[in-house]
């Protein structure tokens, strides 16, 4: 799924394109005990109510493709007849109404769950009649052709509301103020089938996590079974071993300067695409060669890199590897930030037989938020007579 499609999806989730069917819920407390569950039509809830609920439906198709929502592919096996996969379709398929099944559902999240406060589940069911598109990509929402039926998953943290003194309007006077059980933003979650090329695939999903570093790796495998790609912490620690590797001698100042600007000029290029951009094996040679890598080490990138058993080789999204907003010099004492585009204003030099880093500065600097005069040309004087 790309982003136009997420943002489809996500206009499901207000008061006058709802496509909410039916709603679920279960409430576990941190001893992994079901205190109290929820099942009905998703219209029959109080409006204030709904309104919450889609906050939640709409935060877990937010953040950034790639590093927020990753698209999941299932493995051939998981849509065997006891597969993970296969588990998933019919939970969809019953629109949640069979009872047994959304129990066995809520005991396999609670068992792979390894969260150790109370959280709530919610599942709710969708059905979306697909509008087709005109040749100028208007909405013609008589002509629909395809229905699209979900289900989503989002898993939310109940933490205790903090003390604290409040105002009460009714007795007009400051008081102690209750402290209630909080349903937060949900931390992960999941839509089931992916919404790819705006239908139905039923061999992905998309997966949603609120801190990309912390993945629920047991929950992904036991209860989706999906093949979990890199993190983007994952992805930028690989792409910059292997540029070291690659580049070897080659790997100096300059060298990684402009491969920084190279991928940055492709992020420019491609930033209103709906998908993001991905290095793959052949653009990351091609990328490396273009910027001083030897012929003996692209030899050896192809070799520790090409097609193997798992894959196709090394696969990068670009704003996962690059810093997009700051170009970042680092040594053991001084860091530096420099704007992308501004990175013809650093340079490498040797000066009085030390390697430096010069900053080219404007005529206004500020140290520590005070403004400063710029360092002036040195100025011969005459001597005193």
């Amino acid at each position: 799924m790309n982003k136009k499609e997420t943002n489809e999806i996500k206009k499901l989730f207000t008061p006058a394109n709802c496509a909410i069917s039916r709603i679920c819920g279960c409430y576990v407390d941190a001893e992994k005990n079901k205190r109290t569950e929820i099942k009905e039509a998703f219209l029959s809830l109080p409006e204030e109510e709904a309104f919450k609920y889609f906050t939640i439906f709409k935060s877990a198709l937010s953040g950034t493709i790639g590093k927020n929502m990753i698209n999941m592919e299932f493995p051939l096996h998981t849509e065997a007849e006891d597969g993970t996969q296969n588990f998933l379709l019919k939970l969809r398929d019953s629109q949640l109404k069979d009872e047994a099944l959304i129990e066995e559902f809520y005991d396999k999240v609670i068992a792979s769950y390894d969260y150790g406060e109370n959280f709530y589940i919610i599942l709710i069911h969708c059905a979306y009649d697909i509008p087709a598109k005109s040749s100028d990509g208007l909405e013609m929402f008589d002509a629909s052709d395809f229905v699209y039926e979900f289900i989503q998953c989002t898993i939310c943290p109940v933490k205790l509301s903090k003390a604290g003194l409040c105002y009460n309007s009714e007795a007009n006077v400051i008081e102690n103020r209750s402290r209630d059980w909080i349903v937060e933003a949900p931390d992960t979650g999941f839509l089931f089938p992916a919404f790819t090329d705006r239908n139905t695939d039923i061999h992905s999903l998309l997966y949603y996590t609120k801190n990309p570093e912390q993945m629920p790796e047991r929950l992904i495998d036991e209860l989706l079974g999906c093949v979990m790609p890199m993190s983007a912490k994952s992805q930028k620690e690989t792409f910059q071993a292997i540029v070291e590797e690659t580049l070897g001698d080659n790997c100096d100042f300059e060298t990684v300067k402009s491969l920084h600007e190279n991928i940055n000029e492709i992020l420019e290029e491609t930033k209103d695409e709906p998908a993001p951009f991905t290095l793959d094996k052949y653009q990351m040679k091609r990328l490396l060669e273009n910027n001083g890598a030897s012929q003996e080490k692209l030899e050896e990138f192809e070799q520790r890199y090409g097609k193997n058993e798992e894959g196709p080789g090394p696969a990068f999204i670009a704003s996962n590897v690059v810093n997009a907003k700051s170009f970042e010099i680092k040594t053991t004492d001084v860091s530096i930030k420099v704007a992308p585009d501004k990175t013809y204003l650093v340079e490498n030099r040797m000066i009085d037989g030390r390697p430096c880093i010069v900053i080219g500065i404007s005529e206004h600097v500020e140290i520590n938020g005070i403004t400063v005069r710029p360092i002036a040309a040195e100025r011969t004087t005459e001597p005193e007579e």
